[in-house]
């Protein structure tokens, strides 16, 4: 994986949601705990492990809407930032924070539901092999994000302490094809870079984001989109 030792230092961990999710990050935020429920729909009873879980944010969130769910990360101090959240919130006792490395699952084949990660994949050095091992573990449902090559998010790829993995569309079809997984839908959004958003204060994010769906809605919207959110079901 790129940037491991990086992202597991402990002031990564302890500055990781103030940097990327205060300012207008908020937006984003919301937009991708949205593409997430909206993707696992009703939530209750649901076994659901979050791959490179990090905090907690898409973990606590479900634990609260009643999921049975797993949070696997390789970061100790990242775990531990999710356990507190997870106190937080009253629900500790209703998830299960794990270290583990997601390119072997310490779990038995078709153990979940759904299996999902979120700004995992742009870290991937093996993404086929990650996402077999996600569709091993799943019975139903794979969900996973991406950034696109073909688009604004190139302009500042470099500038990123740990790089980042850029995919086509093409790419991801092939790979989800080599793990057993059909795609049963796809949304793709902002054309401005996440970067971007995170710069700004957050009483800006929403005119820039209202000018960024208005581009997307075009009829080259989703060409010039710089994350994509790819819904699977096992074969």
């Amino acid at each position: 994986m790129k940037g491991q030792e990086w992202y597991q230092e402990s002031d990564v961990a302890e500055e990781y949601e103030e940097k990327r999710f205060s300012r207008g990050g908020r937006l984003i935020d919301r937009r991708e705990k949205e593409a997430v429920l909206d993707a696992i729909g009703p939530v209750e009873g649901k076994r659901v492990l979050e791959i490179a879980c990090g905090t907690g944010r898409f973990t606590v969130m479900l634990a609260e809407r009643g999921a049975d769910v797993v949070g696997l990360d390789i970061s100790g101090p990242m775990l531990q930032q999710g356990r507190e959240k997870a106190k937080s919130a009253g629900v500790e006792e209703s998830l299960e924070f794990m270290r583990g490395d997601a390119g072997r699952l310490p779990f038995p084949d078709d153990h979940f539901d759904t299996v999902f990660a979120m700004r995992f994949f742009h870290l991937a050095d093996t993404p086929a092999a990650f996402l077999s091992e996600m569709r091993r573990v799943s019975k139903e449902q794979v969900f996973f994000d991406t950034f696109n090559r073909f688009s604004s998010r190139s302009v500042y790829n470099w500038l990123l302490p740990m790089g980042s993995r850029l995919y086509s569309q093409t790419e991801v079809l092939s790979l989800l094809d080599r793990a057993g997984l059909t795609l049963v839908g796809d949304e793709h959004d902002f054309v401005l870079p996440y970067g971007f958003y995170r710069k700004i204060p957050n009483s800006m994010a929403s005119a820039f984001r209202s000018l960024d769906t208005a581009v997307h809605r075009s009829p080259v919207g989703d060409s010039l989109a710089s994350v994509s959110y790819w819904n699977a079901s096992v074969v």
